[in-house]
């Protein structure tokens, strides 16, 4: 009975082609909405969290002033010493590397071209702290870094603005008023999660930077990274101790500081875009439910289309609920062709959008499957009403019927 009921309803799917097709749009698009929107929005989470891990394995950022993020209160806040990277890695447990660094706009040059980056005074530790590996080259070392060495480590972004093909190891580059050597190339990162170029850098030892471009021995960030398997909350609360006693801050007296914890950062943007893929799959279901409705619109039109024909069926003996179970599994049965088309289509558009906006393709069976579940329950929902008034119509009446 089963077989045949599935059978007399796809011979009626296939009699109005056009029709099925427009009944089932709404759960076509509903079904492709939603999977496309938790897939994007699942590499999305995955990309804002590679961005962070960018930054550095386990990475504390120590910077002068209050508050945290874009606008920081440095302000009255006296800055950092190289004393105070060499207190932290020799005092606080759990350290892997800390490197000191400062960052100062600048203008570089080599031969008849020139690019406005950023310049980055650091020691050797930098490349550790920041997980940096190197396509060429090599990175300078801590004679280099006491002794102010006009030596060079330059991102990829620099070397393509200013090298193109050429390869830049060796080449003099100048920045502001002074020329070091490029003696490395970094390998690219790409962008970070808040949108900087990562590879748009120029990086010299701390003292160079000091002494030929700031003109001060200050330190602008201590960038601390964790050791694995240290407890870093820990290691953050020891180095904020630490740097207290150094600053001399009383009981009373706030933070004129702040440490970071990149880890609770993507944390933070992990969470707030998963929120955000589940609002968006939430409003993308609305349409599940309106495609619900245009096939319960368009089974009470074939009822009264097929009056007749049902009046003839229980007039020679079928049963209420055999011509009840016809309409439902016709519902059921448009509902579940939108749902498979659905799943193509968001297969599609997830390949395309991740593509596009160079985010992971993550596929996630289980909300495909729970799509697809949800399309086919839509069709018993919104099919069993007209598939209840069918089996109810009075077999006389029905034959009436015109």
């Amino acid at each position: 009975m089963w077989w045949n009921t599935l059978l007399l309803a796809l011979r009626e799917i296939r009699r109005n082609l056009m029709r099925s097709f427009l009944t089932i749009l709404g759960i076509v698009i509903g079904v492709a909405a939603v999977i496309t929107m938790v897939t994007v929005g699942n590499g999305a989470t995955r990309a804002v969290s590679d961005q962070i891990s960018s930054l550095g394995s386990n990475l504390l950022m120590v910077r002068p002033g209050q508050r945290q993020g874009p606008i920081r209160d440095a302000g009255g806040a006296p800055p950092f010493k190289d004393a105070d990277a060499a207190a932290i890695a020799a005092q606080v447990a759990g350290i892997r590397a800390v490197a000191p660094s400062v960052n100062r706009g600048a203008t570089v040059v080599w031969g008849a071209r020139n690019w406005a980056t950023v310049v980055t005074g650091t020691t050797e530790a930098y490349f550790t702290t920041n997980n940096w590996t190197l396509a060429s080259g090599r990175v300078f070392n801590e004679g280099e870094v006491k002794g102010g060495a006009s030596v060079c480590v330059i991102g990829a972004t620099v070397r393509r603005e200013l090298f193109g093909s050429t390869d830049p190891l060796g080449a003099q580059l100048r920045v502001a008023r002074f020329s070091c050597q490029v003696i490395g190339l970094l390998a690219s990162k790409g962008q970070a999660a808040m949108g900087q170029d990562q590879d748009d850098s120029v990086i010299l030892p701390l003292a160079t930077v000091q002494r030929r471009l700031v003109g001060n021995t200050n330190v602008n960030t201590l960038l601390v990274s964790v050791a694995d398997g240290a407890d870093t909350t820990r290691v953050q609360r020891q180095i904020e101790q630490l740097l207290r006693e150094r600053r001399k801050l009383s009981d009373a007296e706030d933070n004129n500081f702040n440490v970071l914890d990149t880890r609770q950062i993507a944390e933070t943007l992990s969470g707030t875009t998963r929120v955000m893929t589940m609002l968006l799959g939430a409003v993308a279901a609305v349409s599940l439910l309106v495609g619900g409705i245009g096939i319960m619109n368009i089974m009470l039109v074939s009822v009264t289309e097929r009056t007749r024909e049902i009046g003839v069926r229980l007039a020679i003996g079928a049963l209420e609920h055999e011509v009840l179970l016809q309409f439902l599994i016709e519902a059921v049965v448009l509902a579940s062709i939108g749902g498979l088309i659905g799943l193509v289509l968001a297969a599609a558009a997830s390949t395309a959008l991740a593509a596009l906006m160079s985010v992971p393709l993550l596929f996630d069976p289980s909300i495909n499957l729970i799509s697809f579940a949800f399309s086919a329950l839509i069709g018993v929902v919104f099919g069993y009403f007209p598939a209840r008034r069918a089996a109810r119509l009075d077999p006389i009446e029905a034959l009436r019927h015109e």
